[in-house]
């Protein structure tokens, strides 16, 4: 029997799993930062029906698109949902694994039958997952390489003799080659995959090293090429099962350290800690309940996770009493353990968990992603100087860059003054309903705009910026813009 390998693409994976959890009606993309700059990684349909491309800079796009919707990219989570998808496709046969970061590949060799043939079972993938709100290309072959070619370049499939006949009037970037592999082919006016295989194998071997051999010979099943499918991990787990229910928060959180026993030592032993945990408490009416512990650092002492239960566990309804329990670590990061030395500088370590745990319980009230901390960006402009980020995900900043003067603790939108237009600091304006009087000035600090960047607020040009301190007690951060003359307060010392 003919293998047969299914390869899955999905176009828009970052897009798409970003808007099931929103409605956006307009363009919209999904943004990540290379060398400092923000690009647009991928997009919706209505992004690309407006011209936009994936890799431009976020400035160009927006600038082509006014009313584009962004999100900051999230590779850790793209990988988390395309390996739940892997499990998933499990359903259509036991071989899954995946292909890249935006697929998968499947061996469905004798399970496509079950299902009426390759094309049935096609078109029933298909079906569910465009359901799901994803788009995706596949294309089936007997080989792995041939069909990650199909699904990204010919949609279809190719059993049998038509392989060569659908593979050679491909590009030769439909052999995943290198990006500078497939320039180096271009130059010599190698473009086709039938122009590659025209070539004497010694000669492109000397010129590109084996590369393309060995992916033309993969595509053609003259090399094995293996698909290692997705391990299915059992999470680390513990149960507990109640001679006589319960309801006191108390005891419940008695049993939380009794699971919490159990579970850490299993961390311990695959050197990992947990960043989520998930408590489900099972009611005598066989109704559940369930707290959601999520944590800012990976963690594994059953004496410092026990206390972070304890607002959840006392919200919960135990109705008529619990009698069973289990503790499950939903979500394991790697945690080796930490060596101590006479270098070792305990009080630091411990500042840093405690940070760590105080952020977990801001973390359960308001949400991880909404504790933040300022970053520093590479920008002279005051208010692009920094950028924030979720504190639990991202490392303190170690180097901010030096700034030859005093920034103030407040900065905001500006704010037009009413006074004098001139280029001298106005003795007394109006700011805010309130009349200030000058007493002291020190500048002026001038600040170019960006010329790469079209930003709507600094469209009037140069700014010359000041500190004023007034008789009232405000100390402002004013600046004047000479080619329309006029001031404003963008900041408080």
């Amino acid at each position: 029997m003919s293998r047969e390998i299914l390869s899955v693409w999905f176009l828009r994976l970052a897009s798409q799993r970003a808007l099931r959890r929103r409605s956006v009606a307009g363009p919209f993309a999904v943004v990540g930062r290379n060398r400092g700059s923000e690009q647009v990684t991928c997009l919706s349909m209505a992004a690309s029906r407006a011209g936009l491309q994936a890799g431009m800079g976020l400035a160009d796009a927006r600038a082509m698109c006014p009313d584009l919707t962004t999100v900051p990219a999230d590779p850790r989570g793209d990988a988390r949902f395309l390996r739940m998808l892997a499990r998933w496709a499990g359903r259509y046969c036991p071989w899954v694994g995946l292909e890249g970061e935006d697929g998968l590949v499947m061996d469905i060799t004798g399970s496509s039958h079950l299902m009426g043939g390759p094309e049935a079972l096609m078109a029933d993938l298909r079906q569910r997952l465009m359901r799901a709100g994803f788009t995706v290309r596949l294309g089936v072959a007997p080989t792995r390489g041939a069909a990650w070619a199909l699904a990204r370049y010919d949609e279809g499939i190719a059993l049998g003799d038509q392989v060569r006949a659908r593979l050679w009037p491909l590009p030769v970037g439909a052999l995943r080659l290198e990006d500078d592999v497939i320039e180096g082919l271009a130059r010599l006016g190698v473009r086709k995959v039938a122009d590659l295989a025209a070539l004497p194998r010694a000669t492109v071997g000397r010129r590109f090293g084996q590369e393309p051999l060995v992916r033309l010979d993969q595509a053609l099943g003259g090399q094995p090429e293996s698909i290692t499918p997705v391990a299915e991990r059992e999470r680390p787990a513990s149960r507990l099962t109640l001679a006589e229910p319960i309801g006191r928060t108390d005891d419940v959180m008695e049993g939380v350290r009794h699971l919490l026993g159990q579970l850490c030592p299993q961390l311990e032993e695959s050197g990992e800690g947990a960043r989520t945990l998930l408590l489900t408490l099972r009611r005598v009416d066989l109704r559940d309940a369930s707290v959601e512990l999520r944590l800012a650092r990976p963690m594994r002492k059953p004496e410092d996770i026990a206390p972070l239960f304890a607002k959840g566990v006392d919200e919960i309804d135990a109705g008529y009493g619990i009698d069973q329990m289990r503790l499950e670590a939903t979500v394991a990061e790697a945690l080796p353990p930490e060596q101590v030395t006479a270098h070792s500088v305990p009080g630091d370590i411990a500042r840093a968990g405690a940070l760590a745990d105080l952020m977990t319980r801001l973390g359960g009230r308001l949400g991880l992603e909404n504790v933040l901390r300022w970053q520093p960006a590479e920008s002279h402009i005051p208010e692009r100087a920094f950028s924030t980020a979720a504190a639990a995900w991202s490392e303190p900043a170690r180097g901010w860059p030096d700034v030859p003067r005093a920034r103030p603790v407040l900065i905001f939108a500006p704010e037009a003054v009413g006074g004098s237009g001139a280029r001298a600091v106005p003795r007394r304006f109006r700011w805010r309903r309130m009349d200030l009087h000058l007493l002291e000035a020190e500048g002026p600090e001038r600040i170019a705009p960006e010329w790469w960047l079209d930003d709507p607020a600094w469209r009037s040009g140069l700014r010359d910026y000041w500190r004023v301190q007034t008789r009232e007690g405000w100390r402002l951060w004013m600046f004047h813009t000479p080619q329309d003359p006029a001031w404003y307060v963008q900041g408080l010392f």
